[in-house]
């Protein structure tokens, strides 16, 4: 494929290859972009931001409900080009296309709702005779840079929310998954939106990323991926509007009273999607001394249970990670943890990409496997005794994305609702559930603003207060 750069499809002489995660067979090429064309996107969209600023509300409602058919019409093929480029297995990929389509038509829904308020200027001394008002106007120029694991939903995410606002937007997809977003470009530009408030640029995350993140032009930069690309991109933004979807280590904490058969399943489903891949995967299990030994129990067979192999076959469950690179990485992690004193429950095997679903047990807080990012097909176990010491072990992380609490005591759910410092708390389900209008978002390392239409629209606006002076 070609990028677009204010709507028009360029090629280059260099171009990147897109390869199968499964059996790395070549899929696409795409070009390979530089700064120059970096510039080229941003002077684009530097004009297309006056022409966005300039259509109804009504007329960005209409392109963005436009793009979600074009979707919804397509969403096979955008389902098997998310495993083809990224190797999600194919029903995770077809509710992908499926979210993203919903993901647009939230967002024309939020175009609609955008509106400021009135202010009550004669609420202070010195306010008679005044009246004020708020009003939202766009950023301007929003730059959205993605991650490989989601590739179209996590680019809409973006996307939608900025041209419902009256944003332009220059797309930095992924080096690995740039295929969804190119296609996502092509049906917006098909939908109406105005030809230079679209680009979508290729190529090394490095030079094109710092080229964007550091030029003036852009007003708004809304980035997901790992820690240190967003203190990076922090650091070269200066003074802009940044919006960072960061890391996670996201932990279920099981307490004694919990429904250990919904727990078993809800491991196994928020455990391994995505082979792991994805921030909110539940990383770690934190579990009473109580029902320590039933829980493995009763997850061990779930687990092992789940059919690896080619994404694109219906009864896989579990597919490929991104690269056998990553695959290895996580084969070391495992290691390290068993020769640690971690049991290997069940799983610990390799073949080429595919990391078969793993579960640890007795696994110490220190060990890597357990306090930093895996984002791989692996779940730690760790007992508990006391209510303290589970907030404690679940608290002890850098990030702060999402977590999951089983208990059937009220008072307990709303002790760890206040007290567990994540984004996003779900009470008898695991961390790794997202609606696509709730707002998202973490805390401490895992980053700050929020995803959610709604939620992304007002980071992507400004607010002007308008002070009327009236006669007499």
């Amino acid at each position: 494929m070609k990028m677009c750069i204010g709507g028009s499809w360029v090629d280059k002489p260099v171009k990147i290859e897109v390869r199968h995660p499964f059996d790395n067979h070549l899929v696409d090429t795409v070009p390979h972009g530089d700064a120059g064309d970096v510039d080229k996107a941003l002077a684009a969209a530097v004009r297309g931001a006056k022409v966005m600023a300039k259509l109804t509300v009504h007329e960005r409602y209409q392109i963005l409900m436009k793009a979600a058919q074009a979707i919804e019409r397509r969403q096979e093929e955008f389902a098997q080009t998310i495993t083809q480029e990224g190797g999600k297995v194919i029903t995770e990929s077809r509710i992908e296309a499926g979210r993203a389509v919903q993901t647009l038509q939230l967002s024309a829904e939020e175009a609609r709702r955008l509106h400021g308020e009135t202010v009550p200027l004669d609420a202070s001394p010195g306010g008679a005779g005044k009246f004020g008002f708020t009003v939202r106007v766009p950023c301007g120029v929003v730059v959205a840079i993605s991650p490989f694991n989601f590739p179209l939903n996590l680019m809409v995410h973006k996307v939608a929310p900025a041209l419902a606002a009256g944003n332009a937007v220059v797309m930095k997809p992924p080096t690995v998954t740039p295929l969804s977003a190119l296609k996502l470009a092509e049906v917006l530009l098909e939908a109406g939106v105005p030809a230079e408030a679209v680009s979508c640029v290729t190529g090394p995350g490095g030079e094109l990323g710092d080229a964007l993140c550091r030029d003036a032009r852009v007003r708004k930069i809304t980035f997901t991926g790992s820690v240190p690309v967003g203190e990076r991109i922090c650091r070269l933004a200066g003074i802009k509007r940044v919006t960072m979807e960061l890391g996670s280590n996201a932990p279920i904490i099981v307490m004694p009273d919990a429904d250990l058969e919904k727990v078993a399943t809800a491991i196994a489903v928020t455990g391994y999607a995505n082979a792991g891949q994805v921030c909110i995967s539940t990383q770690r299990v934190i579990a009473s001394r109580k029902v320590y030994g039933d829980l493995l129990a009763a997850t061990k067979p779930k687990v092992a249970a789940l059919a690896t192999g080619n994404p694109l076959d219906e009864k896989t469950k579990v597919g490929p990670m991104i690269a056998e690179k990553e695959a290895v990485r996580v084969a070391e992690w495992v290691r390290e943890a068993t020769t640690g004193g971690a049991k290997l429950v069940t799983g610990g095997t390799r073949r080429g990409a595919v990391f078969v679903p793993t579960l640890l047990a007795d696994v110490a807080p220190t060990m890597k496997i357990s306090c930093d990012e895996l984002f791989g097909p692996a779940v730690a176990f760790t007992p508990f005794e006391t209510v303290d010491e589970a907030l404690a072990l679940a608290n002890d992380s850098r990030y702060g994305l999402a977590a999951g609490v089983f208990t059937e005591n009220l008072d307990t759910a709303l002790r760890f609702a206040r007290e567990l410092e994540t984004g996003n708390i779900h009470i008898n389900w695991g961390p790794q559930w997202r609606q696509d209008l709730m707002p998202y978002g973490g805390l401490k390392e895992s980053g700050f603003g929020k995803e959610g239409p709604r939620y992304a629209v007002e980071e992507m606006t400004e607010l002007k207060m308008v002070c009327v002076h009236l006669k007499g």
